[in-house]
């Protein structure tokens, strides 16, 4: 009988082999590990790259951004400034297009000046086609039979003394002979020549003829600053249209004009008076015109259209035909 000898599981070749193969696996895990960081570095690496890429891209993505953003401003600055010249430039021309209708007014204006000149000059060439009676004019303030007086002012810059903005003096005191020489009528008014009401606490009508009235209507026309135009025809057409009555028989109006201009056309002044105050077949009036002329335009014979001959004209030829007095001023 063969005696075996006892197998021992764990000898020393064994544990060789197992050494062995635990240092290859330690050999192989340190190599692959090895190779796992030098790949990761190599993407880290990538990655820092790209991100460099990146932020270079995004600050050159800025810089072209401010860039537009400054162009933007520029740009906005500059339609600013093109609207705000274009709009100068129209107010310019609408500056422009006033200034020239004004010129065309004034040479109308103008050419009309000359027009009038023209046939003033002519008209003092010609024979006169009708010569009006040689009558002596009563002086204004002689009593005609009127129970109503008006008085129609012109407030105008010539019936001004400059050195105190009011009436001429001579226009207050005139106005106090009428009234003196009417002791009591039955109503009293005073007009502006632009037809408004003296006294602003009657607008229309009447008023009752007493001391403390006729004391109010001289304090109010020595401080009376509203102007007027240089013609008392607006103020005689209101007074014959609201004043006068034609359904009160009774009535017996006297108008007195006080100014020193003329600026329109005679003709259809005495036309339209003829009219509002038409004559009976006796050729009488139931309303009296009467006028004082002052001589503030009449001395320049060629100044303004000769309004102030114009004036004396035309109120000597309606005082005659309305059964009044004209009165010219030699001076103030």
């Amino acid at each position: 009988m063969i005696r075996r000898r006892p197998t021992q599981v764990f000898s020393l070749a064994f544990l060789d082999c197992i050494c062995c193969g635990f240092g290859a696996i330690i050999l192989i895990f340190v190599l692959s590990v090895s190779t796992q960081d030098k790949a990761k570095e190599e993407m880290l690496a990538s990655l820092r790259r790209i991100l460099a890429d990146r932020v270079a891209a995004l600050a050159r993505l800025h810089s072209t951004k401010e860039d537009l953003d400054q162009s933007n401003a520029r740009i906005t600055n500059l339609v600013v400034d093109a609207r705000l010249k274009n709009d100068s430039i129209h107010a310019l021309i609408d500056e422009l297009e006033g200034q020239l209708q004004n010129e065309k007014r004034g040479q109308k204006a103008l050419l009309v000046d000359i027009d009038e000149l023209k046939k003033e000059i002519a008209a003092r060439q010609k024979k006169p086609e009708m010569l009006l009676p040689n009558v002596k004019p009563l002086p204004i303030g002689v009593p005609v039979g009127s129970n109503y007086i008006v008085f129609i002012i012109d407030t105008s810059g010539s019936m001004r003394d400059p050195n105190t903005d009011g009436l001429w003096g001579i226009a207050i005191r005139k106005i106090d002979e009428v009234l003196d020489v009417y002791p009591s009528v039955d109503g009293i008014q005073v007009l502006d020549a632009d037809g408004r009401f003296v006294l602003g606490n009657n607008r229309s009508g009447w008023l009752s003829d007493t001391t403390e009235t006729r004391d109010l209507i001289k304090r109010t026309l020595r401080h009376y600053n509203q102007e007027t135009i240089s013609s008392p025809v607006p103020g005689m057409l209101r007074a014959m249209r609201t004043l006068y009555e034609p359904a009160n028989d009774k009535m017996r109006m006297g108008i007195y004009v006080f100014g020193d201009e003329f600026i329109d056309v005679a003709d259809p002044v005495i036309k339209r008076l003829d009219e509002l105050n038409p004559a009976d077949e006796k050729g009488n009036r139931r309303v009296t015109i009467n006028a004082i002329g002052f001589p503030t335009t009449i001395q320049y014979q060629f100044s303004m259209g000769n309004t102030g001959l114009k004036f004396a004209n035309l109120m000597r030829t309606v005082c005659y035909e309305h059964g009044g007095a004209f009165i010219a001023l030699q001076d103030l």
